[in-house]
């Protein structure tokens, strides 16, 4: 019954296709919550498979609806002891459209393919292999120590890549249900492929549209040009009121008060590298003064996802009647995510542009949320991964991207750890996802280490109790 023995029997059934066997299982399942059609699937892979694998580990199980949401949510449980430390588990069986017809040859989305060093299927980045990859490595504590040493409660839903509806209410409805000391997740790309990694948060998200309405129709441009607006042009230079041509945010409201010292100490060894098939970081890009790990976990940035004016595939000589802009901005911790669209409206009004309508996106505003990253927990984590690998895990304070972890923290009041088991190359939502099995090998003993000390004894949460 120890540390090592655990860690030895995780790496055992990466080898013999234990793990491999199940996740395929998992990957054949096609999941999109995209698509209403798959609503069956949803369910199933609740009910036909996460229920069993939860109960064969001693899990009550029980499936929570919510009018928001397309598919129910899973919640399962082990308690052991009043006296022990109780963590969170959280991921989602949903995975984005198949895009069948975009893979390379001889590769299916709802397949789990080996190929090179690298398993390839729909959702094994996000968040089938990241959550399966947790499950087995509390199967392999309760197998060598009969006991996980903790209190173990998990959280799947089925619509996260349609904007996590119905999470929230669920949480604040079932918080008493959801109660813990401490979330434990998985989800998200290391900082690279071969370091592990723990964040602390994410940044916010706010997508929403620009947009001009001149006049009803286009009009020659040798009859008019020179004599009516083009909205294409204004809505051009309204973008450029907002950022420079270099990428520096020139809202002041958009940007944080200054980086704290303990985000700068955690970022100060981690190097931004998104592999062979990434691309190269622009040292210019961006706010200045800032390394490339401060610009993405530390600042904010904003994007243009989409610009249309006149008819591109097609243009014709006329001044066009109308443009629009699809924006995008990710934002940390030191942001109003409240007065965002409004700082946004009097930046345009200062500047001459009050014509320029906002449109704020359907989709839902991701909070911006990061623990602190000297607290004892984090400290704790990143001695256990130290420990199983022998590398010094990267901290990022948050994640580049985002997650509804502000439910996390803000709802249930919990500190929030992120173990992620994806690499930024991971071409996640795209054609072709994949990861190394190397990083899943490695990955599998991490959680297996990381939940063994948890039920140690050894924990903050015993530190606290004391």
């Amino acid at each position: 019954m120890t540390r090592q023995a655990a860690i030895q029997l995780a790496q055992n059934k990466f080898d013999d296709g234990s793990f491999q066997n199940c996740l395929k299982k998992r990957i054949e399942q096609p999941t999109e919550s995209q698509n209403p059609a798959r609503a069956p699937e949803l369910l199933a892979y609740l009910s036909q498979d996460l229920m069993p694998a939860f109960r064969a580990m001693g899990f009550e199980c029980q499936l929570i609806e919510h009018p928001k949401a397309k598919a129910p949510f899973l919640f399962a449980q082990r308690i052991e002891s009043n006296a022990l430390p109780t963590v969170l588990g959280y991921g989602h069986g949903d995975v984005i459209r198949g895009l069948e017809n975009e893979w390379r040859e001889g590769i299916s989305p709802w397949n789990l393919t080996e190929s090179d060093g690298r398993w390839y299927g729909r959702g094994i980045a996000d968040n089938k292999g990241q959550h399966t990859v947790n499950m087995q490595a509390l199967s392999h504590v309760l197998a060598i120590r009969e006991c996980l040493g903790f209190n173990a409660k998990y959280l799947i839903e089925m619509g996260e890549e349609t904007g996590s509806p119905g999470l929230k209410e669920v949480c604040a409805e079932h918080a008493d249900l959801l109660k813990a000391d401490l979330l434990i997740a998985s989800d998200g790309p290391r900082l690279s492929a071969d370091r592990p990694t723990i964040f602390l948060g994410s940044r916010g998200c706010i997508n929403f549209e620009l947009s001009i309405e001149s006049r009803s129709g286009a009009h020659h441009s040798g009859n008019w040009g020179g004599l009516i607006s083009n909205p294409g042009i204004q809505l051009a230079h309204a973008i450029a009121s907002l950022v420079s041509d270099k990428g520096e945010i020139k809202v002041p409201e958009w940007k944080p008060p200054s980086l704290p010292d303990s985000v700068r100490r955690v970022l100060a060894d981690c190097e931004v590298d998104g592999g062979p098939n990434g691309p190269l970081v622009e040292p210019d890009w961006g706010q200045p003064g800032l390394s490339p790990a401060e610009r993405v976990f530390g600042w904010c940035s904003f994007e243009v996802l989409a610009f249309k004016t006149g008819n591109p595939d097609n243009p014709v000589n006329a001044i066009p009647p109308r443009a629009k802009a699809t924006c995008q901005l990710r934002f940390v911790v030191g942001i109003d995510s409240n007065d965002i669209l409004h700082a946004l409206r009097r930046h345009l009004d200062k500047h001459g542009f009050d014509f320029v309508q906002i449109t704020p996106s359907k989709d839902e505003v991701f909070k911006a949320t990061r623990i602190d990253p000297e607290d004892d927990w984090v400290n704790w984590a990143a001695k256990s991964l130290l420990e199983t690998t022998q590398k010094v895990p990267a901290i990022l304070p948050n994640l580049g991207g985002s997650l509804p972890n502000d439910i996390f923290t803000d709802v249930l009041g919990l500190k929030t750890i992120w173990i992620p088991h994806s690499y930024p190359g991971c071409s996640q939502h795209a054609p072709n996802e994949h990861l190394p099995s190397a990083l899943l090998r490695e990955a599998l003993q991490v959680m297996t280490g990381l939940y063994w000390d948890l039920g140690s004894g050894k924990s903050p949460y015993q530190s606290i109790a004391i």
